[in-house]
C-alpha cells in the first residue's frame, strides 16, 4: 500500500502501534511512531542503496550520540576547536592545557575532536573523566589521542556533519584556538548557526596567539564584510577575542549568571532566569533593546508556558517574555550580555 503523511494508513498504523507496545519501555512513543512511519516511507521513496545507507548511517550515529551525552545533561560542556597540528610544546598547547584545566576546575566538561594538536590539549587539562571526543575516521591526522583512546565517550563518526551537531548541540559555550581550513570552517558555521538563531545562544569565544591570529581575522571582518555591508554591527556582539584564559572562562561564567535559558513559542521569545529581574531593569532592557521586540509588544515577566511542560525540571525558573524580530540575533546576545549585567534584585 502507498503510504501518507495526510490521512490514516491502516493497518500499517496497528501494526507499528503493536510493535511499540510489544517492545515496551519506548519513550514518547507518538514521536517513536512517526519515526518508524518514515522509515517506512523512506523504503517506499527511495531505491538508491546508496542514499539508503546515509540515512541509516546517519540515525545510528545520531542515536549514539545521544545516549553517550545523556547521562551529562546536568552538567554544561564547553567545546575546544583548534589546529590537529599544534606541537605539544608550542604556547597555544600549553595556553589550552591551562585553560581547559580550569574549566574543569569549575566544573565544565570539554568536547575536543578526540584527535591530536589543540584537541589532545583540551582533553588533558580538562582529564579523561571530565572530557568528550568526537572524532572522525579520516585517512590522515586523525587517530584518537591518548587521552581519549578507549574512553566511553569516545565517538567516532563517519560523516562530518553528524560530528557538528555534537560539536554544537552539546556546548553551552565554544572556544576557538588558531587552525587550519577545518577550525576555520568550524568557527564559521558557528557564527552563521548563531547569527541566524538556528543554535541557542551561548558564547564564541576566539583565543588568539601573540602574532594576532584572530585580530587579523577581525580586521578582514571590520574593514571587509562590515564595510561592504555583508554584516551588521550588531554582529560584533556574537563573539570575544581574548589573549587571557582568564577572560575567556569568566566571560563563560558571566554568561549563565543570570541568564539560563531560552525558548520560542511561535514568535513568542521566552527567556529563562537564574533570579528574578527588578521592574526598573526590565525598563531599561525595553528602552536600550526596543528593536528587538515587535508589533507594538513590550517585555513582560511570565510564568512557564503550556508548551514548556516537557521541561518540568525549569519550571520554576523566573521568566520574560516578548514578540522577538528574527532579525537582531546578534543583538539578542547583547541582550542577554545586558542582563548579566544587572546586579542582584
Amino acid at each position: 500500500m502507498e503510504l501518507s503523511f495526510s490521512q490514516k494508513n491502516e493497518p500499517i498504523d496497528q501494526i507499528i502501534n503493536r510493535l511499540i507496545e510489544e517492545t515496551g519501555g519506548i519513550h514518547h512513543p507518538a514521536i517513536i511512531k512517526e519515526m518508524l512511519f518514515t522509515t517506512l516511507k523512506i523504503g517506499q521513496d527511495i531505491n538508491y542503496l546508496a542514499d539508503l545507507k546515509l540515512i541509516n548511517r546517519t540515525l545510528r550515529e545520531m542515536r549514539y550520540t545521544t545516549k553517550v551525552f545523556s547521562p551529562y545533561r546536568h552538567r554544561k560542556k564547553v567545546t575546544i576547536f583548534g589546529s590537529a597540528r599544534t606541537g605539544e610544546t608550542d604556547e597555544m598547547y600549553k595556553k589550552c592545557v591551562r585553560f581547559s584545566r580550569s574549566l574543569a576546575e569549575n566544573n565544565y566538561m570539554v568536547i575536543t575532536g578526540g584527535g591530536p594538536g589543540i584537541m589532545q590539549a583540551g582533553n588533558e587539562g580538562a582529564g579523561s573523566d571530565n572530557s568528550f571526543a568526537v572524532n572522525i575516521r579520516l585517512p590522515f591526522e586523525q587517530k584518537p589521542n591518548p587521552i581519549m583512546y578507549r574512553n566511553p565517550r569516545l565517538i567516532t563518526y563517519r560523516y562530518f556533519f553528524n560530528r557538528k551537531v555534537a560539536f554544537v548541540k552539546e556546548a553551552d559555550a565554544i572556544v576557538v584556538f588558531p587552525g587550519g581550513f577545518g577550525t576555520l570552517d568550524e568557527a564559521m558555521e558557528v557564527f552563521t548557526l548563531i547569527q541566524t538563531g538556528k543554535t541557542s545562544p551561548k558564547p564564541l569565544i576566539l583565543m588568539d596567539d601573540e602574532e594576532g591570529y584572530w585580530e587579523q581575522f577581525f580586521h578582514f571582518v571590520k574593514e571587509t564584510l562590515l564595510t561592504q555591508g555583508y554584516i551588521s554591527e550588531e554582529d560584533f556582539s556574537l563573539f570575544t577575542i581574548t589573549k587571557s584564559e582568564k577572560e575567556a572562562l569568566e566571560t563563560i561564567n558571566i554568561f549563565y549568571r543570570t541568564y539560563h535559558s531560552l525558548r520560542f513559542i511561535e514568535n513568542r521569545l521566552v527567556i529563562r532566569l537564574q533570579k528574578a529581574l527588578s521592574t526598573a531593569q526590565i525598563a531599561i532592557l525595553a528602552e536600550e533593546f526596543s528593536g528587538l521586540i515587535t508589533n507594538g509588544d513590550h517585555i513582560h515577566c511570565c510564568e512557564a508556558f503550556p508548551e514548556e511542560a516537557d521541561e518540568p525540571d525549569l519550571a520554576l525558573l523566573p521568566r520574560i517574555s516578548l514578540l522577538f524580530d528574527h532579525h537582531h540575533y546578534g543583538m539578542l546576545m547583547a541582550f542577554i550580555n545586558r542582563i548579566n549585567s544587572f546586579q542582584t534584585v
